[in-house]
């Protein structure tokens, strides 16, 4: 089903939409996206590169390999810091939009979640999600 969303960040410097198919949401407990975050995991939210609109500002990314081997780069505001995109090198048609920085993040529902292996204690983790220990299911 084709979606239209659009989000930004903190201080409203950059603005985006994306309008296509949305290929699921993850909750991620790896290492990684609790430091990029400062939260307990990240909801990120699996879109096709090629529909994701940059309204307005510009991003600065930041690059780093994950515990899976695989090149991650985090694109964020360089003004306020919010975390907006990330990109795997493995995957590069596809971007997980950080579903905090939606205008309307109630209407993401993730569909299970990774890494739960690193979870730390004190997260809620729905039971009744699937649930990877390491990485996630085969994309497409």
């Amino acid at each position: 089903m084709k979606k239209i969303l659009s989000g930004r960040c903190l201080c409203g410097s950059v603005r985006y939409e994306y309008t296509g198919e949305l290929e699921g949401a993850t909750y991620c407990h790896c290492h990684d996206c609790r430091r990029a975050t400062g939260g307990a995991y990240t909801v990120g939210v699996l879109t096709r590169a090629a529909a994701l609109r940059i309204v307005s500002g510009r991003v600065k990314g930041y690059t780093t390999t994950g515990d899976s081997g695989n090149t991650i780069t985090r694109e964020f505001c360089p003004k306020c810091g919010s975390p907006l995109f990330a990109i795997a090198q493995a995957y590069p048609n596809l971007v997980w939009i950080q579903a905090g920085s939606l205008d309307e993040p109630a209407s993401i529902k993730p569909s299970h979640q990774i890494w739960t292996q690193c979870a730390v204690p004190w997260a809620y983790i729905n039971e009744d999600l699937p649930s990877f220990p390491k990485g996630g299911p085969v994309l497409l």
